[in-house]
């Protein structure tokens, strides 16, 4: 039942407009729409229509006898819970019905069918129309039927479930159906299923899976009612596509999670924003809908339904004609969290004329997001390219990516902390960073665990479980940035993280197709050719999104392809045809673009290994340790012609550079532990003694020293103690309090001005000098007392981005090994010309006029 008692057909009929066009706040079905099985199974049992269904549904009565650990034959299903509900008063042949009410209309219609009288128990409306059981224990009498909605429709209250089975327990001589229609939306609900002879429970397949269209539920009771039941029903009454897709339904339990996550959290936000609203009362229940009163002068229940529908093309429930209801109430069905706003705001906008003018929240600043098909297929890439376009176009664009896994970090002048990808995009929109563009990172510091950093700052260390729980919290922190963000600014560019079809992490999304959600933009799924495989991957993709995922979907980008892009027409044909979305760009493959890459994966790969040198050159080696982080302080190394850049992952690969330089690391204990198995200590160390050059930057300068101590726990074990190189005469105490912060000083030996960030939890002492004097104050760093001078380290991180220090140290290595130095400053370590270039090959490339049409612009 719809707004106005019927369908939407008659309602857009009524309207003039397509039903499509209607948003349907009546109809209680879950709002993430039909699982993204479906399709595949419906292809795959098109071939079974032409033979009669299952009329015993034995497949589909052992799956759900498995989910709710009964015996098969405690279990009917139906074409739907209605059926089953109009056939139990005949079946049960009460004396009367008890009905609490309010309560759904068709309970009543069931049994006058049958001839059983009703009684009806009004519910208190000051106590929230909650039951009492009490009351309905004196009410009811031996033989009679007391039908009761758990929760109830449209109040959607529970009742104690242990105190419910105890009344079942005490009337053995009552009848109880308990429809369970809507309790799959509960996440801590629990099945009164079985626990009672008298008991008979009502399920709907049909509005938690979003299927009222093939129409499942089943009841469970005793055996003998349940043949009772059996034998009024007619053969074949489930078909063959709605029993295939019922089995598949019950095993989706990632679905359920997801149904879960949304629907509470739409709750919540309806009850909060609608409750804001003059006149208007809604019901805190715990189903996917909301009962609501108005006491509005002007504007009833019912006639706020009449304005909706005319004015917005919303429909909602006129709850006029419930049983001790007036025409006060009405009930709104849970949706996504658009559609929501749209609700509140038509609402608004109706008993709150002056509500356009200030509404509950501002319309979105035009957005585009950036989806992959995994990690490092390019988004991080594009998503700058497209701010440096957008720029040059005359927009004030802005990066943002919700949440960030990555080693690879950065300190804003203000002290925050954010993934360095995020500060790339902020320079092509010539930006300084800002913590609000990456609200979360995350800092990976073993394999189940990370340090979870929100606006710039840390929470703490949390392993994956933990982090799951605090997710609720966080997203409410996302949103909050993003507000704040895209306030300031006329476009935003967001990128998402892995994949979205990464259906173990769905239920828990706040960075991908949820956050494009909200943001209410549409998103291109970026795909890397490279690798193989990118068409079947869009297609995978699509599959197991969920039907309003796929929506939010524009189209396809192509990364990475060498060759004749004319040659994959075909293949752009065919996605389209199947998929019925185009592919809005092919950009090339970018060889050495000039760009800090997005995180370690091409770091791990080998990627970052330099083209040897053709002339007179110096052997720089980074050791790849298992916890690197901002590995990006190497980068500006890749400008200069005359440097051989290896990364060294084992003691034979090692050899005879001129300099050995220790990275950053998130767990110091850990990758101590791993450079002692390996025998890298002691290849190091050996390496020290023939002069070659030793360099540690934060995490590598901790190792340089004697020991490294976490009493707390904050990298490694609790009281952990690892020893270190002890090629500095000095000791690291990991701290809890993380040390963030911009510098800018000089390096005493070379004189040479540097700047960068330093990101640690470390406090070193040491007999040693300092290196860097701070303009703060503050000094840094150590050098270790030989004539040499070859071992050195600091905390700075970005120490090497300078082109004066820079040049100045690889001259010394040159002199080293008795080659002229390079006059000048050497290689210019700016990431404008790369910008530039990216931005020119991705207009060349990319349907530009697709994307400002997704824009709005």
């Amino acid at each position: 039942m719809s707004a106005h008692g019927g369908n939407l057909n008659r309602l857009a009929e009524k309207l003039g407009c397509r039903p499509q066009d209607i948003l349907d706040f009546s109809a209680n079905i879950n709002p993430l729409g039909p699982p993204s099985c479906l399709r595949r199974v419906i292809n795959n049992h098109i071939q079974d229509l032409v033979h009669y269904p299952d009329p015993d549904c034995k497949a589909l009565v052992q799956a759900i006898s498995a989910t709710y650990g009964l015996n098969a034959d405690q279990i009917v299903v139906g074409n739907g819970t209605s059926e089953l509900l109009f056939k139990l008063p005949a079946v049960l042949k009460p004396k009367r019905a008890v009905i609490p009410a309010p309560a759904y209309i068709d309970y009543a219609r069931a049994c006058s069918q049958a001839d059983v009288p009703v009684r009806y128990i009004d519910l208190d409306s000051d106590s929230g129309f909650a039951p009492d059981l009490e009351q309905l224990e004196e009410t009811i009498k031996p033989g009679d039927l007391l039908i009761l909605g758990q929760p109830n429709n449209p109040t959607g209250t529970l009742v104690d479930r242990e105190q419910l089975i105890a009344l079942m327990e005490r009337q053995p001589e009552v009848f109880f159906i308990i429809d369970e229609a809507f309790a799959v939306f509960v996440g801590s609900y629990t099945s009164v299923a079985g626990c009672a002879a008298n008991c008979i429970t009502l399920c709907s397949l049909t509005k938690i899976f979003a299927i009222p269209g093939l129409r499942l539920g089943f009841l469970t009771a005793s055996f003998e009612i349940c043949r009772k039941v059996e034998q009024q029903s007619a053969p074949w009454a489930v078909n063959t596509l709605a029993q295939a897709v019922g089995i598949a339904c019950l095993e989706d339990e990632q679905y359920i999670k997801e149904t879960h996550l949304l629907v509470d959290g739409q709750r919540q936000y309806l009850i909060e924003t609608l409750g804001k609203i003059p006149h208007l009362y809604p019901h805190e229940g715990t189903a996917d809908f909301i009962l609501i009163r108005s006491d509005h002068p002007q504007y009833s229940g019912t006639a706020l339904a009449e304005a909706l529908l005319a004015g917005h093309r919303i429909a909602v429930r006129s709850c006029a004609n419930y049983q001790n209801l007036d025409d006060s109430f009405f009930r709104v069905a849970i949706r996504s969290e658009p559609e929501n706003r749209r609700l509140v705001q038509a609402l608004q906008s109706i008993v709150q004329p002056s509500f356009h003018r200030q509404p509950v929240r501002a319309k979105k600043k035009p957005a585009l997001m950036l989806l992959g098909t995994g990690s490092d297929v390019g988004k991080s890439v594009l998503v700058a390219a497209l701010g440096r376009i957008l720029l040059q176009d005359g927009l004030r664009v802005a990066p943002f990516k919700a949440q960030n896994m990555s080693l690879n970090s950065y300190v804003t002048r203000d002290g925050g902390e954010m993934g360095r990808a995020q500060v790339v995009q902020a320079q092509a929109c010539r930006l300084d960073p800002d913590v609000r563009m990456n609200p979360v990172l995350l800092k990976p510091s073993s394999d189940v665990g990370s340090q979870v950093i929100v606006n710039g700052r840390p929470v703490g260390n949390m392993k994956v479980a933990q982090y799951v729980a605090y997710k609720s919290e966080i997203w409410q922190k996302v949103c909050r940035a993003y507000d704040s963000l895209s306030a300031d600014y006329d476009v935003l560019l967001l990128e998402g993280a892995g994949s979205p079809g990464e259906v173990n992490l769905k239920a828990h999304d706040i960075v991908n197709t949820r956050m494009a959600g909200y943001a209410e933009a549409k998103a291109l799924l970026v795909g890397d050719i490279d690798r193989g495989g990118v068409y079947a991957s869009f297609i995978g993709h699509l599959e197991v999104m969920d039907p309003w995922e796929r929506e939010l979907i524009a189209g396809f980008v192509v990364n990475r392809f060498r060759g004749d892009a004319s040659l994959l027409a075909d293949a752009h044909e065919y996605m389209l045809d199947h998929t019925a979305k185009p592919v809005l760009g092919v950009i090339p493959y970018l060889k050495n673009l000039g760009l800090p890459q997005e995180d370690s994966v091409s770091f791990k790969a080998g990627l970052c290994t330099s083209d040897r040198p053709a002339g007179p050159h110096v052997e720089v080696v980074v050791i790849d340790l298992p916890h690197i982080s901002n590995f990006t302080d190497i980068e500006p190394f890749f400008e200069e012609s005359d440097v051989f850049l290896r990364i060294v992952g084992n003691q034979e690969e090692i050899g005879t550079p001129d300099a050995i330089i220790l990275p950053g690391s998130k767990n110091v204990p850990g990758d101590l532990v791993f450079l002692h198995a390996s025998g890298l200590v002691d290849s190091i160390s050996a390496a020290s003694t023939k002069g070659i050059e030793i360099v540690g930057i934060c995490g590598g300068f901790q190792m340089l020293g004697h020991r490294v101590t976490d009493t707390h726990g904050i990298e490694g074990k609790i009281g952990e103690e690892c020893q270190g190189l002890g090629l500095l005469d000095m000791e690291t105490a990991l701290a809890f309090k993380k040390i963030l912060t911009s510098k800018t000083g000089l390096h005493l030996p070379s004189g040479c001005r540097v700047q960068g960030y330093e990101i640690h939890h470390g406090l070193s002492h040491g007999s040693g000098q300092a290196i860097i004097t701070f303009d703060d104050g503050s000094s840094c760093g150590q050098e270790a007392d030989s004539k040499s001078k070859n071992i050195w380290g600091s905390y700075l991180h970005g120490i090497f981005d300078g082109d004066g220090f820079r040049r100045w140290w690889i001259n010394r290595l040159r002199t080293k090994k008795g080659l002229e130095p390079l006059p000048g400053q050497g290689a210019v370590y700016d990431l404008e010309p790369a910008l530039d270039r990216l931005a020119q090959v991705v207009r060349e490339n990319l349907d530009m006029n697709t994307i400002y049409r997704l824009l709005a612009l």
